[in-house]
């Protein structure tokens, strides 16, 4: 079987792509042109994590890389590679897009939606049909902060609670028309905000938390020395709920659960299945983390303050970084669930668990510098 896989140097691609040679004798890998040497990155991602090194050596055989821009017709290629690349496939793993969820709207489409567009315009052209399987994002669901998201739902009846979100949706819609227009058969994956205890190093993939790490640095940087509240660390009130819950799941469990997904009989038209952990972290294990990555104190309100602090007022730059900490509501995986059983349950995540996927650990990782447990800040639920 040949397949391709787009965004194999990212942070959920590496881990698709190792399952996917575990299943296929090759894989060919579409990677943006002019963003480095792919395989060197693939290469350093298995030797940093612990691969054997039989399997690293056989990668340049294994894997085929092809060149590409999504935002382009044909992927920016040549017309007789186009359909040299499409004729030979028979299997898409599009796993590429920007996460930024600052971005405006014309830059995400940009990638997310244009790219989706030309990788189904890939799938139809090949000669073998090849089967589609899209990785989109539970967080299509909008800016609903209650009640429950379904598998099957696709509507923009809530709004959307940034840019990203809207683009996603809209990768989504384009997926549904092509499906029907072409009487082909889609795999929608949509997984929950994915993490990792694997400590940071400079030659890894950052992950959605270790953004946020970056803007809460860059924030007190920007803002300079700021008070210290009544007991301890400077005082930051941010929008939400104390009773809020997020879905965080372990990037290595997800690639799990999509390739068992994707080995299971398609129903012909668009199956869409919800990727994500069975139980919740709450708000406040979450607000703990963020607490001692910034080493500030976070006050949760329920609107923003009326003369908000130079610190405050700078993280009001970045909302997609908050914004979620308002929410309630449940992803239903009842789907999954019904297939795969009891396997797909994972075990729990715990503000231990998400340290380690952003504070070095000793000897953890060769080349990434120890942080001394003295300047680490206490969090009430560690």
């Amino acid at each position: 079987m040949h397949v391709a896989l787009t965004g194999a140097t990212g942070f959920l691609g590496l881990r698709l792509l190792r399952r996917l040679l575990d299943a296929h004798r090759s894989v060919t890998v579409l990677a943006h042109a002019g963003s480095g040497d792919a395989l060197h990155r693939i290469t350093r991602f298995f030797e940093l994590t612990g691969a054997p090194e039989a399997f690293t050596a056989q990668l340049p055989g294994r894997l085929r890389v092809v060149e590409t821009d999504l935002a382009l017709p044909r992927l920016g290629l040549s017309g007789r590679m186009f359909q040299r690349l499409a004729d030979g496939l028979d299997a898409i793993w599009h796993s590429a897009g920007s996460i930024n969820l600052e971005g405006d709207l014309p830059e995400l489409r940009r990638t997310n939606v244009e790219g989706t567009r030309h990788v189904l315009e890939l799938a139809a052209a090949g000669r073998r049909a090849p089967v589609v399987h899209h990785v989109s994002t539970a967080f299509v669901a909008g800016a609903r902060r209650e009640g429950v998201a379904y598998e099957d739902e696709l509507d923009d009846a809530h709004g959307f609670e940034n840019a990203y979100e809207r683009s996603k949706y809209e990768a989504e819609l384009l997926v549904h028309a092509w499906s029907r227009e072409h009487g082909r058969p889609v795999l929608v994956l949509r997984p929950s905000i994915l993490v990792t205890d694997l400590p940071p190093h400079p030659e890894l993939p950052a992950h959605p938390l270790l953004v946020v790490e970056r803007i809460l640095r860059d924030a007190r940087r920007t803002a300079g020395p700021a008070a210290p509240g009544p007991h301890g660390p400077p005082r930051v009130r941010t929008l939400g709920h104390p009773h809020g819950r997020l879905n965080l799941l372990p990037v290595e469990h997800a690639a799990e659960v999509m390739m068992r997904l994707a080995g299971l009989p398609l129903s012909g038209g668009v199956d869409t299945y919800h990727v994500v952990h069975d139980r919740d972290v709450p708000v406040p294990m979450v607000v703990a983390l963020l607490e001692r990555l910034g080493r500030i104190s976070i006050d949760l309100v329920a609107a923003k303050p009326d003369v908000p602090s130079a610190l405050e007022a700078l993280l009001e730059f970045y909302p997609g970084m908050t914004i979620y900490l308002a929410h309630r509501r449940r992803f239903d995986d009842t789907r999954v669930r019904s297939r795969l059983g009891s396997s797909a349950a994972c075990d729990p995540v715990g503000l231990d668990d998400l340290w380690s996927g952003l504070a070095p650990r000793s000897g953890a990782l060769p080349g990434v510098p120890d942080i001394p447990p003295a300047v680490l800040p206490s969090a009430p639920y560690a």
